[in-house]
């Protein structure tokens, strides 16, 4: 599913109003129509409505959803903010269209003092103030009416999106200003800001609308940012007279003493994501951990007691990924660097792998090309400076993957895997139980594997962070959110495989 801008969701509108044809105002009918029966199917007519509506489109669909709840039975009052004395004209035939309904509800159009109705519990507010085209913060009596909405215990439904909530940039935003929805109704698409941790507490539920926008005009227009679509997903074919020589050899440089963990991790996600061959180097003092955890992998063994320090030779190795566990000496650092410069195959560079290179940020223009980064937000800042907000992290991981013609996956909720074109692909799967320590470790192991089996860097972005997710969501289905470890993402990879295999 693409994700558009607010410009290029007006360009759909006049796309689809001079190609289907069909008319602006009704097109605005169909999309009140879509929220008015996901309204219905969740609110009796027992239920009074009070409905908010602004001067622009987005109050328009409020208007003819308060018309269309008065003809179905329900007790509907509607206040439309006129301040400036001008409506848009699909807003301004709505408002006739109310006003001169027989039995029409309670109208009332504020165009200067404005008493506010109670607002109880047990009541629906619909917020139609304003939609997808806001460009500023909220300000002056719109403000104070979103504070009063916000303070009072009404169940709130926002058309397209809670009123004040910009579509992609909220970093200048006044956030008090922004209504707090209990449920998001949206139009054809969910809107980038939608996708943000700190952007939760203002859409409530989210439920996407199909309004029929021109298809034509979908798939001409180039978005910047997609869903993951998990149909366009395609594992390779294991040929039958395979050999473990056959199914790509892994160099994984992983752990330190006391954090042989993040190796184990890393090196079974890697045997579990088919790869045929895992060479761990790490270490001496993990060696007794590994060889007991991970029978299946061959151990290459460090110099030094405790330390990575000194880069391996990459030949014979289809894929390498370096950095979980293995801390942030300054020989590590050295041989961390070395061994990015050395590799003649596709890298990974996660964790104490970041670090460094946010310690050491010239090294970045050494990095080779096609390498992938997975930091996680903090990780990130570390590399690329403080952020204000999610949306200025994406922007600061987008430029890294163009800066350094590599991949950059943006871990969180909506993983963000950032191709070296500048598009972003956002993962659809996890959960909140995979907030726990090692499960970067583990997506380390999967894109290692994955690589030495065969995939390309940018399918193996998107195969890892999908797999990862599911084999996570398999497990909270059966283990619960709450408990689950990095370890079961693990032991779930096989049921994840078979789930996109059958």
């Amino acid at each position: 599913m693409k994700i558009f801008t607010a410009a290029q969701i007006r360009e759909l509108d006049k796309y689809t109003i001079a190609h289907e044809p069909v008319k602006s105002i009704d097109l605005m009918e169909r999309a009140a129509q879509k929220i008015t029966a996901a309204i219905t199917d969740q609110w009796g007519r027992d239920v009074p409505v009070v409905v908010f509506a602004g001067p622009g489109n987005n109050g328009g669909d409020a208007l003819a959803v308060a018309r269309m709840l008065g003809e179905q039975g329900y007790q509907v009052q509607t206040f439309l903010f006129n301040i400036s004395g001008k409506l848009s004209e699909d807003c301004a035939f709505n408002k006739q269209r109310l006003v001169t309904k027989k039995g029409q509800p309670l109208f009332t159009e504020v165009t200067l003092e404005f008493d506010p109705p109670h607002l109880d519990e047990g009541m629906l507010v619909v917020d139609g103030l304003f939609g997808s085209g806001i460009n500023k913060p909220l300000s002056g009596g719109f403000a104070s009416l979103v504070k009063y909405i916000n303070a009072s215990p009404a169940t709130v439904v926002s058309i397209d999106t809670p009123s004040g909530l910009m579509t992609e940039d909220n970093s200048y935003n006044v956030r008090a200003n922004i209504i707090r929805a209990d449920y998001t109704f949206t139009l054809q698409h969910k809107k980038l800001s939608f996708l943000f941790a700190e952007n939760q507490q203002y859409i409530g539920k989210l439920q996407v609308l199909d309004i029929g926008l021109s298809k034509e005009g979908i798939a001409k227009t180039e978005a910047h940012y997609t869903m993951l679509d998990p149909g366009e997903l395609k594992l390779l074919p294991r040929d039958p007279f395979a050999h473990k020589g056959s199914m790509g050899n892994a160099l994984l440089v992983a752990g330190s003493y006391g954090m042989a963990g993040a190796a184990l991790l890393a090196a079974r996600a890697c045997m579990r994501s088919g790869a045929g061959k895992l060479t761990v180097h790490t270490p001496r003092r993990n060696v007794s951990v590994l060889q007991t955890a991970v029978p299946e992998a061959v151990l290459h063994i460090d110099r030094e007691e405790t330390i990575f320090s000194e880069a391996v030779p990459t030949e014979g190795y289809q894929a390498v990924a370096v950095g979980p566990g293995i801390g942030t000496s300054e020989q590590t650092c050295i041989a961390m660097i070395s061994q990015l410069k050395r590799a003649q195959c596709p890298v990974v560079a996660d964790a104490d792998a970041l670090n460094i290179l946010a310690s050491r940020h010239a090294w970045l223009q050494q990095l080779p090309k096609g390498i992938i980064l997975t930091p996680h937000p903090k990780e990130l800042e570390r590399m690329e400076g403080q952020c204000s907000d999610s949306y200025e992290c994406l922007v600061k991981a987008r430029e890294l993957a163009e800066r350094i013609q590599g991949y950059v996956i943006l871990k969180g909720h909506h993983t963000a895997v950032c191709m070296p074109d500048g598009h972003i692909v956002f993962n659809t799967t996890g959960n909140a139980g995979m907030a726990t320590a090692g499960s970067g470790d583990v997506l380390t192991g999967i894109l290692l594997g994955l690589l030495a089996r065969g995939y390309k860097q940018r399918e193996a972005c998107l195969l890892a962070v999908y797999l990862h997710g599911l084999a996570g969501d398999l497990a909270a289905q059966e283990l619960g959110e709450e408990s689950l470890m990095a370890s079961d993402i693990i032991s779930y990879l096989p049921k994840a495989f078979l789930r996109m295999l059958y």
